[in-house]
């Protein structure tokens, strides 16, 4: 039994069930081509299945067992340290403001900026571990590295009213699209590896002080 029509452009995970499912519709560009550089078909549709599996072991899916048993099964020192790492991540979102006045709620959206951290850090390492060994060619003066961030950068692309950013801030426990864009890679090494992000410029946070749950 499907949560989605085979119609919808979107995809989820099912604690009870513990299964992620992906509709039909998903599987075509932005988030996959058949037909396009396998890095950004990595950062795409590699990253939302690396964000629905991670789902299993966010704030939320983690209450659940490999069953799909509502039940703690996690020792008290595990829960504090990923308590601990979670509130991390929450610090930076609750500083971004995409419309004066009106902050991201790293709170309301702590599930799914967990989920998007853990799935492009796993589009990383299955993009890394697809090459065999081999380095990545460069296309159109991009590494693979940064065409995998380019592809993550893609799926997010939108354009809303004021009123209805307003809304989403307030009631999604989605962080708007350019912010889901670019604060999952501020908190990956290899982001600023891939980019040169030096200390001078205002994307960068310290590497004691990026979130790093998974």
């Amino acid at each position: 039994e499907w949560g989605m029509t085979p119609q919808t452009v979107n995809a989820y995970y099912n604690p009870p069930r513990n299964e992620i499912v992906f509709p039909a519709a998903i599987l075509q560009a932005p988030f996959f081509d058949p037909n396009a550089d396998p890095a950004v078909n990595y950062g795409g549709i590699g990253a939302v299945i690396g964000h629905e599996i991670t789902h299993g072991f966010d704030d939320q899916g983690r209450k659940s067992d490999g069953d799909g048993v509502l039940r703690d099964w996690w020792t008290p020192e595990d829960a504090a340290r990923f308590e601990e790492r979670a509130k991390v991540l929450g610090a930076i979102y609750d500083k971004l403001e995409p419309i004066p006045g009106v902050h991201v709620n790293g709170d309301l959206t702590m599930g799914e900026n967990i989920a998007d951290l853990g799935g492009l850090l796993l589009a990383l390492d299955a993009y890394h571990k697809s090459l065999n060994g081999q380095p990545a060619p460069v296309i159109d003066g991009l590494t693979g590295d940064q065409r995998v961030f380019l592809g993550w950068a893609q799926v997010w692309r939108e354009k809303s009213r004021e009123a209805a950013l307003k809304e989403q801030l307030t009631t999604d426990p989605h962080s708007p699209g350019p912010v889901r864009a670019a604060t999952s890679p501020r908190n990956i090494d290899a982001w600023y590896a891939a980019f040169g992000v030096s200390p001078d410029q205002k994307e960068y946070i310290a590497p004691d002080a990026r979130a790093r749950i998974w």
